[in-house]
C-alpha cells in the first residue's frame, strides 16, 4: 500500500472515530428541537398505547356496565366511567387505535396522491398544469371540515367513509406544495438528460423527480396526521364519523360533553385532553421535521 493511500485510509478512519454516535446525535437533536422532541414523545406514547392497548387495560371498551354508570375516578376506574358504565381510561387507550388508524391512513393516502399529481402537473406543464391548478384552487376554496362534511353526507358514516372524507381534502394541499418544489427540479439538467436518453415520462417522474421532493412530502404527512385526528374527532362529535360502540375520542365527547358537564365532568375532560395532546404532539413533531429537512432552516 502506498504512503498516500495509507494516509487517506487513516484519515477516513480518524473521521469515522470522531463522528458522533446515534445517542450523541439524538441528544444534539433534542437540544436543538426541545419542543419537537416533546411532540415526538407524545407521538411515541400514543403509538405505544395503541399497540399495547390490551396489556394496559382490564376492561372491554365496548361492554356496558350500568351498575357503574358515571363512577368518579378511583383506584378501579382511573379516569371514571361514562353514562353506560364503560371505563374511560380503556376507551381512551383504544380510541388511540382509531385516531392513529384514521390519521395515518388519511395522511399517507392523501399525501401520496397529492405527491404524484403535483409532480405530474409540474412535469407536463402547459394546459394540463393550468387546468389542474384551477381544479386545485376550487378544492382549496372550501375549508377542510366543510368538504369533509359534504363527502360524509354523500358516502355515509363509518371508519372507511371517514377516511375517504378526510383524505380527499388533503390531496390538493399536498399537490400544491409538492408542485412548487417540482417546478425547480424540472429545470435541472439531469431531467433533460433523462429525456434525451429516451426514458418514459413515468420513469422520469417516479425515479428522478419524486425522490427529490420527499422532504416536503414527509413534512406534509406529519402535519396532516394531526389535522386528520382533529377532523375525525369533529365528525364523530357531530355524529357523522365513527359510530357506537367503537371507541373514538370525538364520539366520547358527543356522549357527555354537555349533559354531564356539571355532574360528571370527567366524561368530557379526558377525551378533550387526549385530542388536544395528540394534535399538539403531531403538530410540534411536524414543525421539527420541517426544520430538520428544510435546508434553509437547517443552515440557520
Amino acid at each position: 500500500m502506498s504512503t498516500t493511500t495509507q494516509v487517506a485510509v487513516e484519515s477516513q478512519l480518524e473521521e469515522l472515530r470522531d463522528r458522533p454516535g446515534p445517542i450523541a446525535r439524538a441528544i444534539e437533536l433534542i437540544r436543538k428541537q426541545p419542543v419537537g422532541a416533546f411532540g415526538a414523545l407524545i407521538v411515541v406514547v400514543m403509538i405505544l398505547m395503541a399497540v399495547f392497548a390490551q396489556v394496559l387495560t382490564n376492561f372491554d371498551p365496548e361492554a356496558n356496565a350500568f351498575e357503574h354508570m358515571l363512577t368518579a375516578p378511583d383506584s378501579t376506574f382511573w379516569l371514571g366511567t361514562d353514562q353506560f358504565g364503560r371505563d374511560q381510561f380503556t376507551r381512551i387507550v383504544y380510541g388511540a387505535q382509531t385516531a392513529l388508524f384514521v390519521g395515518f391512513t388519511a395522511a399517507f393516502i392523501g399525501s401520496s396522491i397529492g405527491l404524484v399529481l403535483g409532480v405530474s402537473s409540474a412535469f407536463f406543464g402547459g394546459k394540463f398544469d393550468l387546468i389542474f391548478q384551477r381544479v386545485i384552487d376550487v378544492m382549496m376554496a372550501f375549508p377542510l371540515i366543510i368538504m369533509a362534511l359534504a363527502i360524509v353526507a354523500i358516502f355515509g358514516t363509518g371508519v372507511q367513509n371517514v377516511i375517504i372524507a378526510i383524505t380527499i381534502p388533503f390531496i390538493p394541499k399536498c399537490a400544491r406544495v409538492v408542485r412548487s418544489s417540482a417546478l425547480a427540479i424540472r429545470e435541472i439538467p439531469y431531467i433533460d438528460a433523462a429525456r434525451a436518453n429516451g426514458f418514459s415520462n413515468t420513469r422520469i417522474i417516479l425515479r428522478h423527480m419524486v425522490p427529490n421532493v420527499m422532504a416536503p412530502y414527509l413534512i406534509m404527512i406529519t402535519t396532516f396526521v394531526g389535522q386528520a385526528i382533529l377532523l375525525e374527532a369533529s365528525l364523530s362529535y357531530l355524529g357523522l364519523g365513527v359510530q357506537e360502540p367503537t371507541p373514538a375520542w370525538g364520539l366520547m365527547l358527543s356522549g357527555g360533553a354537555e349533559e354531564y358537564a356539571e355532574s360528571a365532568p370527567w366524561v368530557a375532560i379526558w377525551p378533550g385532553v387526549a385530542i388536544s395532546l395528540a394534535v399538539f404532539g403531531f403538530n410540534m413533531f411536524g414543525d421539527a421535521v420541517r426544520d430538520v429537512l428544510d435546508p434553509k432552516l437547517r443552515s440557520q
